[in-house]
C-alpha cells in the first residue's frame, strides 16, 4: 500500500501547526514542500499500513467506524485507489472529521490518496462494519 497526503499551508497559517495536524493523524516517511498560489503545499508519503495507524486509532477511539466507512467508500475512485479528506483544524486537535464538500474546510483539507491492491480489504481494516456498536468483521492490514 502506498499513501500520499496533500495539505496546503496558507500564507496566514503557521507551517509547524499544519505539520502537527498532519502528524496527529498520519506518520509520514517523507514530507516535501512545493510553492503554490495560496502558500505552500506539503506532500507527505509512506508505504505500508503502519503510517495510517494514527488515523485508524482515532476512528476507533471516536467510535465513528460506520460514518468513516461510508465516507471512505464514496472515495473509491478505481479498484486500487481511494481518495478522502479530513478537516485540518480538527486534525490539529487530534480528532478525525471527514470533509465531504469542497468548501467545508475553510483552510483547506488534508487529502489522502491510498493506492492498494485491495480497496475492500483496506476499507474493512480502517473502518470495519459494525453491528449494534460492535465490529462485525475485522480485516487484516492491507498490503
Amino acid at each position: 500500500m502506498k499513501v500520499e497526503v496533500v495539505v496546503e499551508v496558507r500564507h496566514t497559517e503557521n507551517k509547524q501547526k499544519v505539520i502537527r495536524a498532519l502528524e496527529n493523524i498520519f506518520t509520514p516517511k517523507k514530507i516535501e514542500e512545493k510553492r503554490s498560489d495560496v502558500g505552500t503545499v506539503l506532500i507527505a508519503t509512506c508505504e505500508g499500513h503502519e503510517c495510517l495507524e494514527k488515523l485508524r486509532s482515532a476512528i476507533w477511539r471516536q467510535g465513528i467506524q460506520d460514518a468513516a466507512r461510508s465516507v471512505i467508500a464514496r472515495g473509491i475512485v478505481t479498484e486500487d485507489t481511494v481518495v478522502f479528506s479530513v478537516n485540518k483544524q480538527a486534525a490539529y486537535a487530534g480528532v478525525v472529521s471527514f470533509v465531504t464538500e469542497p468548501n467545508e474546510s475553510p483552510l483547506g483539507p488534508i487529502t489522502f490518496t491510498v493506492k492498494t491492491s485491495n480497496t475492500r480489504q483496506f476499507l474493512d481494516w480502517i473502518a470495519p462494519r459494525t453491528y449494534r456498536g460492535r465490529v462485525y468483521y475485522q480485516a487484516p492490514p492491507p498490503d
